[in-house]
């Protein structure tokens, strides 16, 4: 992949995500209905002028995976590489390997036992005479 197509994907994931910020901070909040609706369009985040974002009930709120989805299907948004991807992926991808591979060479410890303690009342149980 060239770093000019790199940089021009990156630079529309900004964008999606700017629009997606400004589609939720210019929202209208209807508070006789209890919704909140769109002020403007937003093309790229396919909502129109006056939509319902989220209301108490009967509404679908939109999601932004849903979004990034569907222009990933059309590949105009890609997944990032391991090492771009922050730091869960990077737990997730390259430490964790690395610790269940040290952890397989101790033998785990004898489990302790654990010492009852006293029981109240001498073993009675909770008695108010």
């Amino acid at each position: 992949m060239e770093a000019a197509e790199r940089a021009e994907r990156d630079d529309f994931l900004k964008r999606l995500k700017d629009e997606w910020g400004l589609l939720w901070k210019e929202r209208f909040d209807d508070r006789v209905r209890a919704e909140g609706v769109s002020t403007r369009d937003y093309p790229t985040v396919f909502a129109s002028r006056g939509q319902v974002i989220f209301a108490s009930r009967n509404a679908r709120t939109p999601s932004f995976s849903d979004i990034v989805a569907s222009y990933t299907s059309q590949g105009l948004v890609y997944s990032p590489d391991n090492r771009v991807g922050g730091w869960g992926k990077f737990v997730r991808t390259e430490l964790k390997r690395a610790v269940h591979s040290r952890a397989r060479r101790f033998v785990a410890d004898e489990p302790k036992v654990k010492r009852e303690q006293q029981l109240k009342k001498g073993g009675r149980g909770w008695l108010h005479k």
